[in-house]
């Protein structure tokens, strides 16, 4: 296992921004909002970063083509849920870092067509932007925004090069 990527302490609080559409409200109202979204623009595929966001869309029946899971919430164990993945990777991936294995997990997950759960022993949070780096243009990457709701983030290829910059940010930080 490689560290491909390290968290610098200045993009640390950038990365608390959302990178996309803040949906604010209970599980209802987000999951309700997302429905909407998807309907208008039908994305080629929904992935979730995240134990809460990824039950929820499989409660909502909006089942997500990926799943980056890592069986906590908030840093508390919450242990596995029921799912319509046909297939599980299990990944190492530090905090505050992103590993190849887990780099090349997002990437062929996103290049198949079954529906895969990726659990991370680790921290999955920084896999979003991976997500957003390999996912089909317009595809939505969901994550949950602590104590506020759920993000949305379309992989448009402006995202994409946003996220570019950010990782090689977290590549410059790791050779120094």
């Amino acid at each position: 296992m490689a560290i491909v990527y390290s968290l610098p302490s200045d993009l640390r609080v950038k990365l608390r921004q959302p990178l996309g559409t803040l949906i604010q409200g209970s599980f209802s109202q987000t999951m309700n909002r997302l429905r909407t979204m998807v309907e208008e623009e039908k994305p080629p595929c929904l992935v979730s970063v995240g134990d809460t966001v990824s039950k929820n869309l499989e409660r909502s029946r909006m089942p997500p083509l990926l799943s980056i899971i890592d069986n906590k919430s908030m840093r508390r164990t919450t242990g596995p849920f029921p799912s319509t993945t046909e297939k599980t990777v299990h990944v190492r991936n530090p905090r505050g870092t992103i590993t190849d294995e887990a780099i090349t997990a997002v990437r062929d997950s996103l290049s198949g067509n079954s529906r895969v759960r990726i659990v991370v022993e680790g921290e999955e949070d920084l896999l979003t932007l991976i997500a957003i780096q390999y996912a089909p243009e317009n595809s939505f990457v969901v994550y949950g925004q602590p104590y506020e709701g759920i993000v949305v983030t379309k992989a448009t290829q402006l995202k994409k090069a946003e996220v570019a910059e950010i990782l090689e940010s977290m590549k410059k930080a790791k050779k120094s």
